[in-house]
């Protein structure tokens, strides 16, 4: 016997925005039923788990033992250049000179995540 993940679950202080943020970065739908005030919303991801957000009266504490890692279909820079317009800061650069490495951003309730490079960048340096 196997499990399926089923979703990815972030615990947040306001669902929707963090699921609306999310989706903004994702370029995937918000579920079609969630609401501004709603506890839990999803991001439907078109492969793998969907994004599960869940309001929770805690905030955020220390830094993530969990997170997602990025790869986007533009550069890496324009990438980063682009969540930072939408909400993200930068936490902690971990890109190196050759090109490898990676940015570690947050999203707007701090949770962090990574940038990494995108396929054409990897291919170009193979």
């Amino acid at each position: 016997m196997i499990s399926v993940v089923q979703n990815v679950a972030i615990d947040c202080a306001n669902a929707y925005e963090l699921a609306r943020f999310w989706s903004e970065v994702t370029g995937c739908s918000m579920h079609p039923e969630d609401r501004p005030g709603d506890e839990e919303t999803q991001v439907l991801l078109p492969q793998g788990p969907l994004l599960h957000f869940n309001q929770v009266p805690e905030p955020k504490t220390v830094k993530n033992r969990f997170h997602l890692c990025l790869r986007p279909q533009s550069t890496r820079e324009e990438e980063i250049e682009r969540l930072l317009g939408i909400g993200a800061t930068f936490v902690t650069d971990r890109r190196n000179p050759d090109g490898t490495g990676w940015a570690v951003l947050a999203d707007p309730e701090g949770n962090e995540f990574c940038v990494l490079r995108s396929d054409s960048e990897r291919a170009a340096v193979q």
